[in-house]
């Protein structure tokens, strides 16, 4: 059932006058001229020609045609949604940004998700990193942490980026392939730009198939400042760890969803919020005093490394929660604009090479975007913070300033809008001492191209690393140039000999040979998804397989058992609509074979009943829904008559884990519990062969 949706404070309060509801109006114009025939355009006589002086066919096409702007070269297709931000205790020792101090105080924000490689109208699913912005509504200004579901970047210096994105995009000759990395340009920029090593690891494990976007982590990536009212500065990087806990998709479950739903995680995130099921994430910290900034064996602010949790803890300070959906998606979504620059007193820069272009990056790309230097006064990208100053025009100015002045130093207007002090809330640059040489150029600290590569494939389990394995031979296997391919696999030698050796078998070139990798052996569990795996079945989703002459009495206890741990049963059936069970009971079926998978869901359970199952035999759709949710590792359950589609599917019920079968009537509470402990386990890798 969905909650009522909440007021995010200040931000809702502004967004309200920009919001039209036009049940029950009359229609007009766009100069609000009352519109009298909206299906005919003006013509001389019923068959003649239609009139240069048909102002509303005019205006109404002309809209349509202008009503696209360009899509985002990255992180095109996106989602977001509203919510607020609470910080858990005051952190005036670590920085003076108000947000951060009052713990009664909700922040509203807004918060993008997206695809990297693709366009606006690829799948969600694809193998690919995740963008993760969030924009804070704040007192003082707006505050955008913009990110992604990855902790490291592939390139050292922005310089590069250009070329990273030009290599993983559809190749140009031929315009394929669409939101993938596999492909010729993209692995031969990877060997032959190899301090993306480190990243590369990260996309070919399953963080880049995210089960949801409630269920990633999200990372400021780049090396920032905290700064306290003293004037003390401490370098930090920004984590979000989602409550839910980390977990991911199988690849051929990812594959699956871009046909089936491919807008799976949109729908998702919409669904969970309209149900109430509110996304959360905490916002953690890392802090690393200015004096130990060379006290480690990688380069603080080289963004492609990470600071292992280990040597630098996690702080948690806070906690985000996502309540309301969007209104209009391109209006919020495809509008907000988002840039790492936008800051609030208190947080500040760090000289990574990679943020530094970034600065410049974010507000040139909105210029082409959103038409020109007023973007910040389109509703969502609005500061609830007043806004003074002596910029005036330009395209799309909604603004009606008063007065006669628009410069500064003035006298006219006692130098009005004029600079606010430090301690009135103005913002001043942390005083970096800063010198050196004009060069083009890379500290050499920066060298190091395959420890932190080497330590992400040591933290995981063995099932993680057969999936990167896997996900290696599949996106290399796709490149033609079995140079390239060679190149891929000596590069990665670098990081671990029989990873290489690995990756050599499965896509048709030889395992390299004299590569000397460091054996050091360092590991950071943080980094694994399976050691640190959140177990609940909350919010989780149910197929419950069953039509014409169902027992209820095999399926009433499931129901009241998922919705106690606060997973969403959804019944499956031969049709959509009403379904009888034998006693003359009815269900709602909302999904049919036809139009559901067992890909979108976690689990499936199949009810009892002699007729029930006597016809989901004859149709066989019963047995491959299972089939596949047993393929990927899925937790599955069935009770009485129902254990037969199980076995129609060649699963051996009750000997396989996460399967759980109530043979007797008796038996089905007890098989409940159980299959909602299954459930929370998320997968079953154990049956992976």
């Amino acid at each position: 059932m969905k909650k009522e949706g909440h007021s995010n404070n200040a931000k809702d309060e502004q967004l309200e006058q920009f919001r039209v509801d036009h049940k029950g109006k009359k229609m007009t114009t766009t100069q609000g001229l009352r519109v009298s025939d909206d299906e005919h355009s003006l013509k001389a006589g019923g068959r003649g020609p239609t009139l240069m002086e048909d102002f509303q066919f005019r205006e109404k096409m002309t809209h349509f045609d202008h009503e696209r702007i360009p899509e985002r070269i990255v992180h095109a297709r996106g989602f977001g949604a509203h919510g607020y931000f609470q910080v858990y205790e005051p952190m005036a020792e670590y920085t003076k940004a108000k947000f951060l101090q009052d713990p009664s105080v909700k922040t509203p924000v807004f918060v993008r998700f997206s695809t990297v490689a693709g366009s606006r109208g690829s799948a969600d699913s694809v193998r690919d990193v995740r963008g993760f912005a969030a924009k804070f509504y704040t007192e003082e200004g707006n505050y955008d942490l913009v990110g992604n579901n990855i902790p490291v970047f592939f390139i050292q210096d922005a310089i590069k980026f250009p070329d990273l994105v030009h290599s993983f995009k559809p190749e140009p000759h031929n315009e394929i392939p669409q939101a993938s990395t596999a492909h010729d340009t993209f692995w031969d920029f990877v060997a032959n730009n190899t301090e993306s090593a480190h990243m590369v690891m990260w996309a070919m494990s399953d963080r880049a198939i995210p089960r949801s976007y409630r269920m990633m982590e999200g990372f400021g990536v780049h090396t920032f400042r905290f700064v306290n009212e003293q004037g003390k500065a401490r370098f930090v990087k920004f984590h979000w760890k989602p409550v839910l806990g980390v977990h991911s998709f199988v690849w051929d479950e990812a594959q699956k969803l871009a046909g089936r739903d491919p807008d799976f995680h949109r729908r998702d995130l919409w669904e969970a919020i309209e149900m109430g099921d509110y996304p959360e994430f905490e916002l953690g910290v890392q802090m690393i005093e200015e004096e130990d900034e060379h006290t480690f064996d990688f380069d603080i602010l080289d963004p492609t490394k990470l600071w292992p949790e280990e040597i630098v803890p996690v702080k948690m300070i806070g906690k985000m929660t996502l309540n309301r959906n969007q209104d209009n998606v391109f209006a919020e979504t495809e509008q907000a604009a988002f840039h790492p620059g936008h800051v609030v007193p208190g947080i500040d820069f760090s000289n990574d090479p990679l943020l530094q272009g970034r600065l410049f990056s974010y507000t040139d790309t909105q210029l082409i975007r959103l038409g020109g230097p007023n973007f910040h006064q389109i509703p969502i990208n609005r500061p609830v913070a007043p806004v003074h100053n002596n910029q005036r025009d330009g395209y799309h100015q909604m603004a009606i300033d008063k007065g006669q002045v628009s410069y500064h130093k003035n006298s006219l207007q006692q130098n009005d809008p004029h600079p606010a002090a430090e301690a009135e809330g103005g913002y001043v640059h942390y005083q970096e001492k800063v010198e050196g040489r004009k060069v083009r150029q890379r500290s050499d600290s920066f060298n190091d191209h395959y420890s932190q590569a080497q330590l992400f494939w040591n933290s995981m389990t063995d099932v993680e690393k057969q999936h990167i394995i896997e996900a290696f031979h599949f996106e290399v296997g796709k490149v033609k140039s079995k140079d390239v391919r060679q190149q891929v696999v000596d590069v990665f030698a670098n990081v671990d000999e029989e990873l290489a050796a690995a990756i050599a078998a499965g896509v048709g070139v030889k395992a390299p040979s004299g590569v000397s990798a460091s054996k050091a052996g360092l590991a950071s569990p943080a980094l694994s998804q399976e050691q640190n795996k959140k177990k609940s079945a909350a919010t989780r989703k149910v197929a419950i397989l069953l039509t014409e002459g169902y027992d209820a009495l095999t399926v009433t206890p499931m129901l009241e058992a998922l919705e106690k741990a606060g997973a969403h049963p959804e019944i499956v059936s031969s049709h959509v609509g009403a379904v009888k069970s034998a006693d003359g009971q009815e269900a709602e079926a909302v999904h049919s074979f036809l139009t559901s998978d067992p890909v979108i869901f976690d689990a499936v359970y199949v009810a009892g009943g002699k007729e029930s199952v006597a016809q989901l035999k004859a149709g066989q759709k019963a047995a491959e829904f299972i089939k596949d949710a047993f393929k990927h590792f899925k937790t599955i359950g069935a009770a009485t008559e129902g254990a037969e589609i199980l076995a129609e599917a060649g699963i051996p019920a009750g000997t396989e884990p996460g399967v759980t079968v109530a043979r007797q009537l008796e038996d089905v509470q007890a098989s409940s519990e159980s299959f909602i402990s299954a459930l929370a386990e998320h997968r079953h890798w154990s049956r992976q062969v």
